[in-house]
């Protein structure tokens, strides 16, 4: 049985990902501050223990993975987008940046064999490029995409023969998880289609990777159990179905109308987000033989599901849907504070 230690396990991948590692017998640790709850999450499941902790506070970090002796380290936390970055830069700042040499010190100072970091393809920003490998210029259009870049390298630094390292960068992600964030294209797009029988498309030429939630647990489940001589020291793009904004909208127009037999209309706003990249995945393919098996049209029929069931509730005003609103929250009430 491995012994897995997450930040941010009780987060919109990382609830799906827990729950997922448990079928298969891991045994986790979730380290999180739990600012959107914990009842999500299988806690009766013998083979789960949360921690509810800050990673900048390194004492607890390190007294946490002194009891027990993990072999994986999956680090998921951050300030999550660049709309809730900007909040407070210094806040954020010492959350995505600061804390992170510290927390790889630390995994490898309490033994653990295996760090996997989870970045994200808008390091890349704009390109016009058909296909962006990993070996692309990082041109962050934003200090969060910035600082997911730059903490690439330093993880690098710390492989050794006991400290292996490797660094996936995702597409945007869409689909349901039992914390859900409406506030990513693809659930944004069907929320307003669900609620509104409208999409409201801002810009709409940017285009965008995406990847099924489930993909993300897959492909973070084979680099777990990956032989480490393919992994160690490697970057790995992951995505699928490179698409315009409003081509994403009208794909999500048609499956309401075709699946659902609901009229969905579409309305056009200007954008200041820039952001426009194709992702190529064949890496992860020709290396782990990994390649995402859902589609944007399986995000929307799952969300629409569980609308459709009730469960999700208060989905225009719960703020937990909606990382901006409740980070502002948070700040607003000093619950987040620069440490």
């Amino acid at each position: 049985m491995k012994k897995i230690f997450i930040t941010g396990g009780a987060g919109y991948c990382g609830s799906l990902l827990v729950e997922n590692l448990l079928k298969k017998n891991y045994e986790i640790t979730i380290f999180d501050t739990c600012y959107f709850g914990y009842s999500h999450l299988p806690l009766t499941n013998k083979n789960l223990k949360l921690v509810i902790g800050d990673i900048r506070n390194v004492d607890l970090l390190n007294n946490t993975l002194n009891k027990v002796r993990y072999d994986t380290f999956i680090n998921l936390a951050c300030i999550s987008n660049d709309a809730s970055f900007v909040l407070d830069e210094n806040l954020s700042t010492s959350i995505n940046l600061h804390a992170f040499e510290p927390m790889v010190k630390a995994a490898k100072d309490n033994g653990i064999k295996r760090f996997i970091y989870a970045s994200s393809s808008s390091v890349y920003g704009v390109s016009d490029l058909p296909d962006v490998k990993e070996d692309h210029p990082l041109l962050p259009l934003t200090l969060y995409n910035k600082y997911k870049g730059e903490c690439e390298p330093v993880l690098k630094s710390y492989i050794d023969n006991n400290f292996e390292a490797v660094i996936f960068r995702p597409a945007t992600v869409c689909g349901y998880s039992s914390r859900l964030r409406l506030d990513l294209s693809v659930n944004i797009l069907t929320h307003h289609a669900y609620k509104k029988n409208l999409i409201t498309i801002f810009g709409g030429d940017q285009l965008r990777p995406n990847l099924h939630i489930k993909d993300y647990c897959d492909l973070v489940e084979k680099l777990i159990e990956a032989d480490g001589k393919l992994i160690n020291g490697e970057i790995f793009n992951v995505g699928s179905q490179n698409l315009k904004i409003k081509d994403i909208a009208i794909k999500i127009q048609k499956i309401f109308k075709e699946n659902f037999n609901r009229e969905v209309d579409l309305k056009y706003q200007d954008s200041d987000d820039k952001r426009s990249y194709h992702i190529n995945s064949d890496k992860i393919y020709n290396v782990l033989g990994f390649k995402p098996q859902y589609t944007i049209e399986d995000a929307v029929e799952d969300l629409y599901d569980a609308f459709e069931r009730g469960v999700i509730q208060n989905s225009v005003d719960d703020i937990n849907f909606y990382n901006i609103k409740k980070v502002q929250k948070l700040i607003d009430i000093n619950k987040l504070v620069v440490s």
